[in-house]
């Protein structure tokens, strides 16, 4: 075997991995995510600043659900997180990565909620004049 057949061996291992030297884009590719990232962000500006959604929750549950269309954007436009980048893997870490923060995030929030309710005393009502103080 020639050192040319045993280099050329060594780059290609057998994985089918001598083509995927990393994600690639057009520029029509980033327009679209960029006109996407613009409209997401312009629709809950609008729906916020004309105060189209009057109830509080629904507001909340409304722009959360536009955050997370705009987080999808960016990871598959600009970031290229699909199932078949680096075999699934960044994927699969990305997937890991937002579960154990919502557990997290989760978790804190239901022992903090725990503690509000189990040992924070009550406090008295003070009567309005001791809340002016002397001399008002």
């Amino acid at each position: 075997m020639s050192a040319h057949d045993m280099t050329h061996d060594a780059h290609h291992d057998g994985h089918g991995h001598h083509g995927d030297v990393g994600p690639h884009s057009s520029f029509s590719g980033y327009m679209v995510g960029f006109v996407l990232s613009i409209v997401l962000t312009a629709i809950p500006f609008w729906l916020v600043m004309a105060k189209v959604i009057t109830d509080r929750n629904t507001a909340v549950l409304v722009l959360g659900a536009f955050a997370v269309v705009q987080i999808l954007v960016h990871m598959v436009c600009f970031l290229h997180m699909n199932g078949k980048v680096e075999g699934g893997w960044t994927l699969l870490s990305t997937i890991f990565t937002v579960v154990f923060v919502a557990i997290a995030i989760a978790g804190t929030l239901w022992v903090m909620l725990q503690m509000n309710a189990h040992m924070m005393p009550e406090h008295p009502k003070l009567p309005p004049a001791a809340l002016t103080g002397p001399g008002s």
